[in-house]
């Protein structure tokens, strides 16, 4: 628990990058679409899955060359990220050409891991592009939903919620989380967006379920791997990817948000 804790005052920084966003922000949120990739793909490396590191690169290099490149007006981003998907996939079909050397499940790792730790994550950056305050909401659905629901199980919890996938989850404590994301985002709203408070609200409503479905879909890949972490990089919470494994579900989720009923 110490050491946990003591993790956790490590990445208090991440919350200067939320507060100043920018380019810190964008590197930020690169490298733990770089990292998270590596460690999803080593991660399959126990099942002799071999994912191509080359194609998630060049996936995310070209992905924020994108974002970047939106500034200029005849630059037309919308068109390039349709590129981008087509790219991604053809690359990573491309590699069965070594067909005595990559399997099919290679590939389609490859695949995975592009669109499900680099593109989700870049949903970050995205937020940040029509409005940096609400970068918050996909933290404090995610990080708000884990602590809460770890205290809501902890005191009250009874009964499992999914015991093949995560045996320690109860029923309460996912309750406990939701409702946790709900007050959280709402204060938030109340005292920094009060304009959005009751959006706020229905955002920490859908976060706090998305957020858990995250962190079990993350679990079940570890199952799968048979793994315990997905690495060590942070002492006591395990890699970039157990640490963020639910803000990839939150950041699309709040970003989808803004875009199809705010703006």
């Amino acid at each position: 628990m110490k050491t946990r804790f003591l993790s956790s005052l490590a990445m208090l920084p991440l919350l200067l990058v939320l507060y100043y966003g920018g380019y810190p922000l964008m590197i930020a949120c690169f490298l733990v679409g770089f990292f998270g990739v590596r460690e999803f793909y080593k991660g399959f490396e126990t099942l002799d899955i071999h994912a191509n590191h080359w194609v998630a690169l060049i996936a995310i290099v070209s992905l924020y060359a994108i974002h970047l490149l939106q500034s200029f007006d005849a630059f037309k981003q919308t068109d390039w990220m349709m590129f981008w998907f087509f790219g991604v996939i053809l690359l990573s079909l491309l590699t069965l050409f070594q067909i005595e050397k990559r399997k099919l499940e290679d590939a389609l790792v490859t695949i995975t891991g592009i669109f499900y730790v680099i593109y989700f994550s870049f949903h970050v950056q995205l937020i940040a592009s029509i409005q940096l305050k609400f970068i918050w909401l996909v933290f404090l659905t995610a990080f708000g939903t884990d602590i809460m629901a770890y205290f809501s199980g902890y005191l009250f919890g009874k009964h499992k919620l999914c015991p093949k996938i995560s045996p320690k989850k109860t029923i309460e404590g996912a309750i406990g989380g939701t409702l946790g994301s709900i007050i959280l985002c709402g204060l938030f709203g109340y005292f920094i967006l009060p304009q959005f408070m009751v959006h706020c609200m229905v955002i920490g409503a859908l976060g706090g379920v998305v957020s858990q479905f995250g962190d079990l879909t993350a679990s079940i890949f570890k199952r799968k791997m048979g793994i315990k972490d997905y690495g060590n990089l942070i002492p006591g919470h395990g890699g970039i990817m157990d640490r963020f494994d639910s803000v990839l579900f939150t950041a699309p989720m709040v970003y989808y948000y803004i875009i199809l009923v705010l703006k």
